[in-house]
């Protein structure tokens, strides 16, 4: 079974993303991508799946897994 990809909840709209964190070194991330998160409340890097949920937003506190996929708002 696959884990389910990671949600990070920020306080700010304009997040990066370039696959680093806990256990992955940057080396083996991706091209680091700045994605805003629109009036859904959250937004997923359209590489990693990591998902970033704004704090107080429509998603904050909502089942992740019953929200659709919501890679928009990507740029480099």
């Amino acid at each position: 079974m696959i884990a389910p990809p990671e949600t990070i909840r920020t306080s700010h709209a304009r997040v990066s993303c370039d696959g680093s964190g806990p256990g992955v070194p940057a080396a083996l991330g991706h091209p680091r991508v700045f994605l805003q998160i629109d009036e859904h409340g959250y937004v997923d890097c359209g590489y990693c799946d990591r998902r970033f949920v704004l704090i107080g937003g429509p998603a904050d506190g909502a089942d992740q897994s019953q929200l659709p996929d919501h890679p928009a708002g990507a740029s480099v």
